[in-house]
């Protein structure tokens, strides 16, 4: 099976989208699933949401920031170049029901994942809210889609750039206070999900958070992607990635992260210290 890049195109600064022949793949992927693949046979297995699908083409879209040396790779790749390969579509799918109104939150290039959540809400009859948040106008992408894909869009950037000045946790504050708000999805950075939980969590809104944890093999035999839900582990390849946010340990799995970033950030300069001779 080949996985052909069909389209690329850098959409901010050193993120990417690319689309590829995937029809195995894409033929039951659902919103809020992922994939794992290796740029190279040589190459490790890194994890990536699935932001949109062709289904009756056989096509799979995905949005990625090249930052470390796997993703970098993916970078390098050109229409008309392959995949080593991809295995998915892993993970619960997000539980898509009609619940009134439903807000989805992205963060940075979480927006990606968010358009197939927002866009099945949306065919599910509910009202649908999308708020986008990233550091600066220049990490804002896929406005036109996000639109299509609910009833209203909001925008903010942290330095007033895009949008309103400031998160998206000011705007859901908003949203609760002038309606009634029956479910909540979170999608992004760990500290933006976490503020999401807290500020939902005494209002009696239903917060999922989709977890994008350390993970390795994307089965949950390694137990890297594990977490704690409810005094529970879990493990977000297998169990997730959607969990009930207010029940999330996000101080551990912050840790957690940062932990590895460091082991990364280390492993990555000696990749290029080899390569320099």
């Amino acid at each position: 099976m080949t996985y052909k890049i069909v389209s690329k195109k850098e959409i901010c600064p050193n993120q990417y989208e690319i689309t590829l022949e995937a029809p195995f793949v894409v033929r039951n992927a659902q919103a809020g699933q992922f994939i794992i693949f290796r740029a190279f046979e040589d190459s490790e297995r890194v994890p990536l949401t699935i932001a949109d699908v062709d289904k009756d083409n056989g096509l799979l879209t995905l949005v990625f920031m090249a930052v470390g040396y796997s993703t970098k790779q993916l970078a390098s790749l050109n229409v008309g170049d392959e995949l080593s390969d991809i295995v998915g579509p892993l993970g619960k799918p997000t539980e898509i029901k009609k619940y009134g109104t439903v807000v989805c939150l992205a963060g940075g290039y979480g927006a990606a994942p968010c358009y197939l959540i927002a866009k099945a809400f949306k065919e599910a009859g509910n009202k649908v809210y999308m708020i986008m948040g990233a550091r600066n106008k220049d990490l804002i992408f896929w406005q036109d889609k996000m639109k299509n894909a609910c009833d209203e869009l909001f925008i903010t950037t942290d330095d007033g750039t895009l949008g309103e000045k400031g998160f998206v946790t000011q705007v859901l504050e908003r949203i609760i206070g002038q309606e009634k708000v029956d479910y909540a999805i979170a999608v992004g950075p760990m500290p933006m999900m976490r503020a999401v939980a807290n500020l939902t969590r005494d209002k009696g809104i239903y917060t999922e958070a989709s977890m994008n944890p350390i993970m390795v093999d994307g089965t949950g035999m390694c137990g890297a992607c594990r977490l704690t839900v409810g005094g529970e582990v879990k493990f977000a390849c297998v169990d997730g990635p959607d969990f009930d946010a207010h029940k999330i340990d996000f101080d551990e799995v912050i840790n957690r992260t940062r932990i590895y970033k460091e082991q990364e950030r280390k492993r990555d300069e000696n990749c290029n210290l080899l390569k320099k001779g």
